[in-house]
């Protein structure tokens, strides 16, 4: 009988305040359905981590026995915590976050690449201007048929101005204006630096990788889903400059899921994390595959992140751009279901394709096979976008 196959996967979610648990029930939603089509036998077990949530994963694929430690990198409570702002507070982020990417450019170099998260990123701004309209014109309708008590009291119609507002903001988990607004407003702020708390946390997550690195697992698997990718990013590139890959050890391979790297590479202060585009890019201790799709209207599909921010050096051999492609990785009955489902298409990286057409989420963080060895020699997608389309490239200040 050969031998189990051992994997550690960590993931870093995206700029999301949802707690750890809700990661865990959907990989165990998804990877029963991923079993059912594709024939695997996959159970979640406790995890035998220390201090990080996660969970374990004894699994049968393609005929071999694995188990994976998945192991959920968490920054939501950062998230959370930059979400705390009231109504005039988010106003007033709308106002700078537009003053960023108008000011610099970065805006209309974007419009370059996709369209769709481009849109994703004035959604915000648009709703929350018309949500600004709708409270003034209830206060104006109002104040006119208050005048006929008195003259002076129109002005009073002003006060159903922040009524209007808060029921709006009230409603956002339908909407996501604010959610949306305070992600963008989180890159925007430092003008694509990254915060002195998120820095912390990250070099957090470079120690907990580190420390797997030492283990006896046959891979440790980076998954770096949305805004996690440019964090996964940076976290990489300090691991590997510090040489805390050890040679002859685990397999370390990276996988980037629906990346908006170019959000931030794009502003003029992303110094660290072009250098680290560009130093990550050229480094054999690692695989990098980076996986996005046309119909996800969120992410920049198929733009090499290294190329579009006009950092790719002489050498370059990552990542390997391919597509999820919905179309065709989805049954015809699924896509129509989702296919204006914005934010639930922007996860589906995570979860079930009916026709997997060799990317599947469950057999690459608990099948047998490496990273490298399920792609190694894959070609990347023809319709990626290599050309360098940021204005600042800069890899120091």
């Amino acid at each position: 009988m050969s031998a189990v196959r051992r994997r550690r996967v960590f993931y870093i979610p995206g700029y999301d305040p949802i707690p750890p648990r809700r990661y865990r029930e959907l990989y165990r939603k998804e990877a029963a359905a991923q079993a059912r089509i594709s024939g695997h036998e996959i159970a979640l077990t406790p995890s035998q981590g220390k201090g990080r949530f996660g969970w374990g994963v004894a699994a049968r694929i393609e005929g071999q026995a694995v188990e994976a430690e998945v192991t959920v990198l968490v920054w939501s409570d950062i998230v959370k915590g930059s979400m705390a702002q009231g109504i005039l507070a988010t106003y007033a982020q709308l106002i700078r976050t537009a003053a960023t990417y108008i000011g610099t450019g970065a805006l209309f170099r974007l419009m370059r690449l996709r369209k769709g998260p481009v849109i994703a990123a004035l959604y915000p701004v648009g709703f929350l201007l018309a949500q600004l309209g709708l409270a003034l014109l209830a206060g104006w309708l109002l104040g006119r048929g208050l005048v006929f008590v008195h003259p002076l009291a129109g002005w009073a119609g002003l006060l159903v101005v922040p009524l209007v507002l808060e029921g709006f903001r009230r409603l956002d988990g339908r909407f996501f204006a604010y959610y949306l607004m305070h992600d963008y407003a989180y890159s925007a702020r430092y003008l694509g630096g990254n915060p002195p708390e998120l820095e912390a946390r990250m070099a957090e997550f470079c120690e907990a990788i580190a420390e797997a690195l030492q283990g006896d697992c046959d891979e440790v698997l980076v998954v770096g889903h949305s805004s996690g990718a440019h964090l996964a990013v940076t976290v990489l590139a300090d691991l590997i400059r510090a040489g805390r890959v050890p040679e002859g050890g685990p397999a370390l391979g990276f996988l980037s899921l629906g990346q908006v790297v170019p959000m931030v590479s794009f502003l003029p202060r992303a110094w660290r994390l072009r250098a680290d585009l560009e130093y990550l890019s050229t480094r054999g201790e690692l695989f990098w595959l980076d996986v996005t799709a046309p119909g996800d209207g969120c992410a920049f599909a198929l733009c090499d992140p290294v190329a579009v921010s006009g950092v790719a050096p002489e050498g370059k051999r990552w990542p390997l751009v391919i597509s999820a492609a919905f179309t065709q990785t989805l049954s015809a009955a699924r896509w129509r279901a989702l296919r204006w489902r914005f934010f639930r298409l922007h996860f589906q990286y995570l979860c079930a394709f009916e026709h997997p057409n060799g990317y599947d989420y469950f057999a690459i963080t608990a099948g047998p096979a490496t990273l490298a060895a399920r792609f190694e020699g894959r070609a990347p997608s023809p319709a990626r976008i290599e050309r360098a389309v940021s204005g600042y490239r800069s890899t120091a200040p």
